[in-house]
């Protein structure tokens, strides 16, 4: 019997686990956490969003860092695979907007506690509040792991699966970046990752809470310091839209948040070292300029004794108003039949074209993932196995894979982990480069 050692006991540990016992391996997790699944109870706003019911294709297509390395995984165990395992081992769940799938229940502890009850019944030994200094090797092989207090545990297989840097509260500090490149392996760049934006403007905070469900989204380049020219990055230009989106955003204290925003920021997370970008968003998208001019004189003849402060409320949240107003170069205590067409115009424009210049990416600690991690041209696609350490296994964050909102990111963690746990255990050592 083989003995597979995992190292993590977020999402793909646990699955890896679970999947290596059923092929009758000997396994053991180590955690340094006080318990398993940790980010699990945040995930979703603490429902966990555990996959999405698309098709393989469509799934393909939200994974935004080698899709094509991530094809086997998903073609051995797909979303329809997940939801069916979730089922298998006592937890119900759901389909709803998006595709997205969540437990009946609506709460994540229950997807870590069948995972848990799984664990019981295949035997597994849990480790927690156990942190691993290095995988020991001899020949380039795994012999087993070696603790931070000096214990060594043999194992003839290991999973890496500590996760990536996003959430460090969670344990996520990028320990198995630094145990994988002891062992010779590359690091690819990493960043924070679906993640909110922060922006230059102060007056940004004055809109604080303030959530749109539809706007238009425009990412633009401004100013290009590094060429990206001759790689394999997305060429730079000037005044070019960078990204586009429709959707819910949201705006924070420092800058803006919500879908369309974690999403771009999966864009443009390597490139913000290279170029200055801007925010340029549609507050009216389903007017053109012209209509949206001709809904605003409708307004003002309708309102025409108002101040100018006191005219906006059919067309706009309470909440942006003062912004706008400020921004129109309009006095607020002028009579809206003394505002001029052009005045008007701008107004029209400005609402059509809301702008902001980006700053930063907010950091790890409110990222939900990392982009950027273990090469994936160091591993073997179909078996999650390192080629430079046999008996090695990477799955979840850890490896160079990310995705969009959705339940994208926590599905990578199930199909790898799934490889990861069923190859680790049976010990094939074949691959194909």
């Amino acid at each position: 019997m083989r003995t597979v050692a995992v190292i993590g006991g977020g999402a793909a540990g646990m699955i890896a686990a679970i999947i290596a016992a059923r092929e009758g391996a000997n396994v053991f997790i180590v955690e340094k956490n006080e318990k398993l699944g940790k980010k699990l109870y945040i995930t979703g706003k603490g429902r966990c969003n555990l996959t999405n019911a698309c098709e393989s294709d469509i799934f393909l297509e939200n994974v935004i860092t080698n899709p094509r390395f991530l094809f086997p995984a998903i073609k051995s165990f797909g979303t329809n695979d997940t939801i069916q395992f979730f089922e298998s081992i006592g937890l119900k769940t759901k389909i709803e907007r998006g595709r997205r799938v969540f437990p009946q229940s609506d709460h994540a502890s229950d997807v870590i506690l069948a995972l848990q009850n799984e664990l019981k019944r295949q035997k597994v030994s849990i480790r927690l509040s156990s942190k691993v200094e290095k995988i020991l090797c001899a020949d380039q092989s795994v012999k087993g792991i070696l603790l931070e207090n000096h214990t060594k545990l043999s194992a003839d297989a290991c999973i890496l699966a500590t996760g990536g840097l996003s959430y460090p509260s969670t344990g996520s500090t990028g320990d198995g970046y630094y145990i994988a490149k002891q062992l010779g392996h590359t690091i690819t760049n990493l960043y924070p990752s679906l993640v909110g934006i922060y922006v230059k403007e102060a007056w940004i905070a004055q809109l604080e809470g303030l959530s749109l469900k539809n706007v238009g989204l425009k990412v633009v380049v401004e100013e290009v310091y590094e060429t990206t020219k001759g790689t394999k990055q997305k060429r730079l230009i000037p005044n070019k839209v960078f990204y586009e989106d429709f959707g819910e955003l949201l705006f924070t204290r420092f800058g803006v948040s919500g879908p369309v925003i974690l999403s771009a920021s999966s864009y443009l997370a390597p490139y913000l070292s290279k170029a200055s970008f801007s925010i340029h968003l549609d507050l009216k998208p389903a007017l053109t300029l012209e209509q949206l001019n001709l809904r605003i004189l409708r307004d003002f003849e309708q309102e025409k004794n108002k101040h100018f402060k006191n005219a906006l409320d059919n067309l706009l949240p309470q909440k942006i108003i003062r912004v706008i107003i400020e921004r129109s170069m309009i006095s607020s205590d002028r009579k809206v039949n003394q505002i001029t067409r052009k005045e008007r115009e701008h107004l029209a424009e400005l609402l059509k074209d809301f702008s902001m210049q980006i700053k930063e990416l907010a950091g790890y600690s409110q990222a939900v993932i990392t982009k950027g991690g273990i090469a994936v041209k160091e591993v073997v696609p179909a078996t999650m196995e390192s080629k430079q350490i046999k008996g090695l296994y990477f799955a979840g964050e850890i490896l160079d894979l990310d995705a969009l909102t959705g339940g994208f990111n926590l599905q990578i963690a199930w199909s790898s982990g799934y490889l990861a746990g069923r190859q680790a255990a049976r010990g094939n050592q074949e691959w194909k480069d």
